[in-house]
């Protein structure tokens, strides 16, 4: 009598439950990574006032009542999180919101990043 049980074997339907885990979880690295760099009341002021459009760091700077380093900092941080993107005219550069994350709902704007949305105040 054989009492040896063989070992499990790995079937597809576990295969796609692993690699849909692993995906879940570079999902939820990636909203985390978002909601990071929204984590300061800074970088919160500076997506309010890119919501009318482009602005360069003086232009965020007068509007805040903020040091340029310090605006260009968290833009900085908004940018790699790719919250931001950039467009080049002349020696100035503006960034605007990533219309990627951006959805426009009748009065109101969303920052919708699959995994959450944040609703934009006036």
């Amino acid at each position: 009598m054989n009492t040896r049980e063989e070992p499990a074997d790995l079937s597809q339907t576990n295969l796609e439950q692993t690699n849909s885990s692993q995906t879940d979880l570079g999902k939820m690295e990636q909203c985390a990574g978002y909601l990071k760099a929204l984590g300061d009341p800074v970088r919160l002021q500076v997506i309010r006032a890119l919501r009318t459009g482009p602005l360069s760091v003086t232009d965020l700077a007068l509007l805040l009542d903020e040091d340029g380093a310090k605006v260009s900092h968290h833009l900085r941080v908004l940018y790699h999180a790719d919250l931001v993107t950039t467009t080049r005219d002349g020696k100035f550069i503006y960034y605007q919101l990533n219309t990627e994350f951006l959805k426009q709902r009748t009065a109101r704007k969303l920052l919708d990043f699959g995994c959450c949305k944040i609703e934009l105040q006036p």
